[in-house]
């Protein structure tokens, strides 16, 4: 997938012309904090509603305003994932998309990426999550796919997240399984240690065993 196929077609743009006050009517009316300013096809400036609403000119064209040097955008060919970093970065409820030659080609909402990243991620498969954590220079993600196979699990997707405060490397992996419990040795066996499990269905034996120690200590 390119950054093209996620453009939403509801995003509207501005011109030059086009007062400040005219920017946070469309800017309250669709629920974004940015819109693009397009002059002959050519993107801009990317308007801001905290801008707009600390110039003191707010009746008059955008083309007298002087914050007109922001200009964030990725590029139609590039990956959603660039404009997720930039949509991070920057704080975007809107991200401008353009050609190589700075033709304006659509703009790419937060929804949309946030859709793409629960679509991408496997969230509606059915399954467990499992975060694991290792020293950077165990990680192995050839290794952790090899584990899983060997236990029938399918790995949907993984995110790595870098935890600077520990040092460790933690490893989210979404399954197409409910039950985890048989893996953890293995991974254990390669210097991965089970952080969390989420969603895991306890079998019905492992059910039956925590009722019977509840009524144990009930009845003691």
């Amino acid at each position: 997938m390119i950054i093209e196929q996620l453009i939403s077609p509801t995003v509207p743009t501005l011109t030059p012309a086009d007062t400040g006050s005219r920017a946070l009517f469309l800017m309250e009316e669709n629920n974004y904090a940015q819109l693009p300013m397009i002059m002959e096809d050519q993107y801009m400036a990317l308007i801001q509603e905290n801008d707009i609403m600390d110039w003191d000119k707010p009746e008059s064209p955008l083309s007298a305003a002087d914050f007109l040097d922001y200009r964030p955008a990725v590029f139609a060919s590039g990956h959603p994932y660039d404009a997720l970093k930039i949509a991070y970065q920057h704080n975007l409820s809107v991200v401008p998309v353009v050609d190589n030659m700075n033709k304006y080609i659509g703009a790419i909402t937060r929804d949309e990426l946030l859709k793409f990243l629960a679509e991408s991620s496997g969230i509606e498969t059915p399954g467990a999550i499992m975060v694991l954590e290792t020293e950077p220079k165990n990680y192995s993600l050839y290794e952790i796919a090899r584990i899983c196979e060997n236990e029938d699990i399918m790995v949907l997707s993984t995110r790595l997240y870098n935890n600077r405060q520990t040092g460790m490397l933690e490893i989210t992996i979404k399954t197409n399984r409910t039950a985890l419990q048989g893996i953890a040795s293995s991974f254990e066996a390669q210097h991965y240690h089970i952080k969390e499990i989420y969603g895991e269905v306890v079998d019905k034996e492992d059910m039956l065993d925590r009722y019977r120690l509840l009524m144990n200590f009930i009845n003691m």
